[in-house]
């Protein structure tokens, strides 16, 4: 036999000399090959362990440092890795991993020289140099973070994430076609990839119109039915100035009515919202003859992680002139912003009302709302609602003469299908004094442009 130690020699071979040597010697023989065979054997595995060993220490400093890591034990981390490095100072794994955790810590200047040793010795790793990259952003190094993630996307222009990371960086320079371009081709890459295809959404430009149109029904028990068909636009035109134009059409048995509404919204961050407007219109008796109104709106921010977010208080005024009554309405609304997208709304309204040759009375109502995320599907979203009202109203208009008490319960929903669509749907019943109901439903689309 050739005089390689058995304890090297794969096993194929060894099989190999065993099916050569059996038959070739006298049986009283045959037993000296086959101790040499176990022999190797048993030093192949001995040889083989201590390198499983190695392989399960080298999983165990990287499992421990990414441990740490996630609890943001920085110092912990990097006490981890650099023992690893005292170890075997050539892995380039390691060195990678301290200049992340080193970035994570908020020590950049340490990560970038860390990734510069890094890249030097194993150019061809993209990892690395989109681990550069990042470093670069955070010390608003846009040219070099530009030209590092380059190099990453060069090295391999098939990853999808590196395509992505290469938009993020491109949009934070501010070059934003070149960001949907990257953004387009990761997700060409990654059919799969959420995160290309909000990016891509988000980029399309914000859209500054909301065309909606709707229609409701209200059914009573006590008289004919209420038709009402209305269309809306809403248009943004900067951070401080919104308007907002409408028209509704009522159907009242076989009495037909109009109206116009127009309102304007100016924002100052500091202070919020405030609204003006008015309608007027053809009323036939049915409707308000004119109306005017404002509305302000501000909010506070609590924080993300609070059982409570933030809160919004409304309050407004709204004039209604009919042919033969007056009303004025005071709202006050507080909307409670809850963890998990959930909102809780409390309305309190007063209405004061004036009827030809009747004496002024003031009439109380309130709401509660709960709002709520049903699903999400990433562009589609669906969201619903239930809410509770009761009060006591003043009506004048020719089918409703006199007050009446009620209470109302309702709900409703609004799905977005696409990322500038929705449709809401809505229902509510209403029980009246004197054994009068409203069955109320309606809809609407909306688009954003």
């Amino acid at each position: 036999m050739i005089g390689v130690p058995l304890a090297v020699v794969p096993v194929g071979m060894v099989w190999l000399n065993i099916t050569r040597s059996v038959g070739a010697v006298p049986a009283t023989r045959r037993c000296v090959p086959t101790l040499r065979i176990i022999l190797g054997l048993l030093a192949c595995f001995g040889t083989l362990a201590p390198l499983s060993r190695g392989q399960q220490a080298d999983s165990d400093w990287q499992a421990e440092a990414r441990k740490d890591a996630s609890a943001r034990d920085w110092a912990g981390a990097i006490r981890v890795i650099d023992e690893r490095i005292a170890k075997s100072p050539d892995d380039m794994d390691a060195h990678a991993m301290r200049a992340r955790v080193l970035q994570w810590a908020g020590r950049t200047q340490e990560a970038e020289r860390e990734f510069d040793e890094v890249v030097k010795k194993a150019p061809d790793d993209p990892d690395n140099w989109e681990g550069l990259a990042n470093v670069y952003v955070q010390e608003n190094r846009m040219e070099d973070a530009l030209h590092a993630i380059s190099r990453a996307v060069e090295l391999d222009p098939k990853r999808a994430d590196l395509r992505a990371a290469h938009a993020r960086i491109l949009r934070a320079a501010g070059d934003l076609a070149e960001a949907r371009l990257e953004f387009q081709r990761a997700l060409d890459l990654d059919p799969t990839s959420q995160e290309a295809r909000a990016e891509l959404a988000s980029m399309r430009g914000e859209a500054k119109h909301e065309l909606r149109i709707g229609a409701e029904n209200d059914l009573y028990n006590f008289t004919t039915a209420n038709h009402d068909q209305w269309v809306s636009l809403v248009s943004r035109w900067s951070p401080h100035w919104t308007t907002s134009a409408s028209g509704n059409f009522y159907q009242l048995d076989s009495i037909g009515a109009g109206k116009f509404i127009g309102s304007v919204t100016g924002t100052l961050a500091p202070w919020g919202a405030l609204t003006v407007g008015g309608a007027a219109g053809h009323d036939n008796g049915i409707i308000p003859a004119s109306e005017a109104f404002f509305e302000g709106d501000h909010g506070w921010k609590i924080s993300e992680s609070a059982p409570v977010r933030g809160v919004e208080l409304v309050y407004g005024q709204h004039w209604y002139w009919y042919s033969a009554a007056r009303i004025l309405t005071l709202n006050e609304t507080t909307i409670v912003y809850l963890p998990r997208d959930w909102t809780w709304s409390l309305q309190a309204i007063g209405a004061r009302s004036h009827f030809t040759g009747t004496p002024t009375n003031w009439r109380p109502s309130g709401v509660a709302k709960l709002g709520f995320p049903l699903a999400n599907w990433g562009d589609k979203q669906l969201t619903g609602n239930v809410f509770f009202a009761v009060g006591t109203e003043d009506f004048a208009q020719v089918n409703q003469i006199g007050s009446f008490s009620s209470q109302t319960y309702g709900g409703g929903f609004r799905f977005r299908f696409t990322a500038r669509q929705d449709v809401t749907g809505y229902a509510s019943y209403q029980r009246r004094t004197q054994d009068r109901t409203d069955t109320n439903f309606g809809s609407s689309y909306g688009i954003r442009f």
